[in-house]
């Protein structure tokens, strides 16, 4: 054991930085998969632990005043149901800020569809204009209990709130505004408030809601699984023109998880790709290390040392080092994860309150430091198949003498650091690709994540092709005709134009779920869709569709969907695919003048606004409200990148991680570069070569090797990367054609840097090398 101890203490002061570089990989690693397992965790459970809590609705109704909903509790699989409750959209205000609310009125506190109090109180039917808020409402509303909020004139609106984020907002002209007092603030497991797509949830009492404009009623299932089956009882019992909307808890949980669920995807994939780049740069490292010490080995066999000895020796040193790399980052992420600023804070915090947080930490450590220790077995194994008689070196390696071109190049007088240098990079071909292949693959992650970063900087540089060609949406009340609300929109001079449109929720064929159906831009004026497949629509029944839509509906582009609105059928020709970050991709989309031909009297209830390069959105919106004198509600139009935002700096992180593990490989390149070479130098010497000359053969070989391994990282990284990011915009439903890869001047400049590091980095060892005495040479050769 003490003779062990030593060997391994030896071999660590020899190899400093590369046990460094080795804990430090181990470390990042281990933290991305950590942060993975805890963003798949807030994704999932926050909502779950609200749904079970407030004993919540699998599927919610919004159907007219006159349906009758008394039937749908006798369906088979409906365990109980929420409701149903009147209903009308309308606009709150409060501190300057305006929101799109669905006014709910709740007799008394539900069973089914329960909110959860987080501060406040009930509906007092003491305080008839009482509300409670919906949390993201509040937040968005900077509303807290005790705070007033103003309702328009008409005090509520005539549609409807639906989960598709097609409600209108209503309001009429007649009576004066009316204020409601906010007495609490609770949780709730239906779609939360989203400005410009999802109207935020006010419960209110009966009375408070004096115009409603429909009802809404919640099932409770006796198997969540059937959802779609009982949602086609539900509309077949009420009749399809009785049902505005549906919206179920899938969607509900779908939209909770957002986009904790893609960062913990994007972590996880690039943890377990840099954990078998982790791996395979340390089989690479032993097995150069082996080579390098075959003398050494033969010598401790020699002395009594057992093949499983040795085995242990190199098993046993590098587990040390995962394992303390592994147990450094458990460490840190337990002590300061919840510490992190913004999103990964936060669910690092929810996560360690969870019952299999435990359970994480310490499985995820330990599977990193098994895989890492399965490669180091396999190469250590070598190590015991060492015969404990040194074996003569043969005098020509295979490989070892000098190709057809490289003689020629001799001879049209290349200079011989060069022709040399690629020689002995490619000499031992299995040996040289597998060394190749090792680096390339932390450079072909890197490429990935590069991809992802300039990806998620497309939709801020150039939202116009990641399908936000428009950056406000303004609503107009009823009380502001479309001529002059176009006037007031398109005076300002950083309006570049104002697309009339409509919004309405649609029924797909089955009356299994809810649609977006959006009408658009004119004939004589289209919208500028971002269209990834197809054309825009030109003529009559022509439409676009995203790619969440046609999933839903397994069709394609060229196929016609019959949808149902109230009790009105509207048939529609997919001619094209657009890019829809809204939804999640579950719209349809023609011209407002396609959907007039079904109602005549169909006006348009929003505005999109394109503005002018370089207009600031906010400043915008700010002066159009402030122009329209509270008769319009102008807001940005949501980006996702917003939401992706720490991505960003996961980007980052994992590019450090990976370049930590290539620069590990890089080394051991080096140093089996270096120690192969010892014994070329007296041959050199003897033809003439200087030190200076020698050392260059040494540094244009790792060049060579670096500059492979560069072309194939970013040859086969590119479309690797457009393909996993289209594969998550078709699986989020916004659909393929969002991939946007470095551009050619920032991988040229990436391999430059890499080929150059590597140049560098050779540079000292190989000089040092090249000054050898001849003794230690002959030495090393014997």
């Amino acid at each position: 054991m003490r003779a062990t101890l030593r060997w391994a203490h030896s071999d660590l002061r020899t190899h400093r930085g590369e046990a460094l570089f080795l804990v430090l990989a181990t470390a990042g690693i281990v933290v991305s998969l950590l942060l993975a397992t805890a963003l798949f965790g807030y994704a999932t459970n926050p909502w779950q632990r609200v749904f079970t809590q407030a004993h919540g609705a699998h599927v919610w109704l919004h159907t007219g005043s006159s349906a009758d909903t008394g039937q749908l509790a006798e369906l088979d699989g409906v365990e109980s149901v929420a409701g149903p409750y009147p209903t009308a959209s309308t606009t709150l205000a409060a501190r300057g800020t305006r929101a799109s609310v669905e006014l709910r009125g709740t007799p008394e506190r539900p069973t089914v569809g329960r909110p959860l109090l987080t501060s406040g109180r009930w509906l007092d039917p003491a305080t008839p204009d009482g509300v409670v808020l919906e949390t993201r409402l509040a937040r968005a509303l900077l509303a807290a209990p005790g705070d007033t909020l103003t309702l328009p004139a008409g005090g509520t609106g005539t549609g409807t709130g639906n989960g598709t984020g097609t409600g209108t907002d209503g309001g009429t002209a007649t009576g004066s505004p009316r204020t409601l007092t906010v007495l609490g603030i609770a949780d709730s497991a239906e779609p939360r408030y989203r400005a410009g797509e999802q109207p935020g949830l006010v419960w209110a009492s009966p009375s408070a809601v004096r115009d409603p404009g429909g009802e809404v009623i919640g099932l409770r299932l006796t198997d969540p699984e059937d959802t779609d089956y009982a949602v086609q009882r539900a509309v077949t019992v009420l009749g399809a023109g009785a049902v505005s909307e549906v919206s179920t808890w899938k969607q509900a949980r779908s939209e909770a998880q957002g986009d904790n669920r893609l960062l913990g995807q994007v972590l996880g994939l690039f943890g377990l790709g840099a954990l078998v780049a982790a791996g395979l740069a340390v089989h690479g490292a032993i097995g150069t290390r082996i080579r390098g010490h075959l003398r050494d080995i033969s010598v401790l066999k020699a002395i009594g040392f057992t093949p499983g000895q040795v085995v242990r020796v190199f098993l046993l040193q590098h587990l040390a080092y995962a394992l303390l790399g592994a147990v450094a980052a458990a460490s840190v992420i337990q002590a300061l994860g919840s510490r992190i600023p913004g999103r990964l804070g936060d669910a690092v915090g929810v996560w360690q309150g969870l019952p299999g947080n435990t359970v994480a930490l310490f499985v995820v450590p330990v599977g990193a430091v098994l895989l890492i220790g399965a490669t180091t077995g396999l190469a250590a194994w070598r190590a015991g198949r060492v015969p404990p008689v040194p074996v003569p070196r043969p005098a020509a390696p295979p490989g070892g003498r000098l190709s057809g071109a490289a003689r020629q190049a001799l001879g049209l007088r290349l200079p011989p650091a060069l022709v040399l240098g690629w020689h002995r990079a490619f000499t031992r071909r299995p040996r040289s690709l597998a060394t190749v292949a090792r680096l390339a693959l932390p450079l072909l992650l890197i490429v990935v994540a590069m991809s992802a970063w300039t990806t998620i900087d497309r939709f801020d540089s150039r939202p116009d092709q990641m399908g936000l060609p428009t950056a406000l949406t303004a609503r107009a009340d009823s009380g502001l005709a479309d001529p002059e609300a176009r006037t007031l929109l398109e005076r300002d001079r950083q309006v570049a134009a104002a697309y009339p449109g409509v919004e309405v929720a649609a029924l797909v064929p089955g009356q299994t779920a809810t649609i977006a159906l959006r009408g658009l831009g004119t004939h004589q004026d289209p919208y500028p869709y971002a269209l990834a497949e197809g054309r825009a629509p030109q003529g009559r029944d022509e439409a676009v569709a995203g790619q969440g839509l046609l999933d839903l509906l397994d069709v394609r582009v060229g196929d016609w969907v019959r949808m149902t609105v109230g009790d009105q059928p509207q048939i529609l020709h997919i001619v094209g695919r657009s890019i829809e970050p809204e939804n999640a991709g579950r719209v349809i989309s023609t011209s407002l003048d396609t959907l007039r031909e079904n109602d005549p009297d169909l006006g348009p209830t929003l505005y999109e606004l394109r503005l002018r390069p370089g207009a600031d959105p906010q400043q915008v919106a700010d002066r159009l409200t402030t122009a329209g004198q509270g008769r319009l509600d102008v807001h940005a139009v949501p980006n996702p990148a917003d939401g992706l935002s720490p991505l960003r700096g996961v980007v980052v992180g994992l590019i450090a991680v990976l370049a930590l593990i290539g620069l590990i490989e890089l080394l051991t390149a080096i140093g089996g570069t270096v120690r192969e070479s010892e014994r070329d130098l007296l041959a050199l010497k003897a033809i003439g070569l200087s030190p200076r000359q020698i050392t260059a053969i040494t540094v244009m070989s790792t060049t060579c090797t670096a500059l492979a391994a560069v072309v194939i990282g970013t040859a086969l990284g590119t479309p690797l990367a457009h393909w996993l990011i289209d594969a998550q915009g078709r699986s989020s439903g916004i659909g393929a054609g969002i991939a946007q890869g470095p551009s050619a001047a920032l991988l040229l400049l990436f391999g430059a840097a890499a080929v150059t590091g590597a140049a560098a980095l050779a540079a000292v060892p190989a000089s040092r090398a090249a000054r050898r005495r001849l003794a230690d040479t002959l030495s090393a050769v014997a």
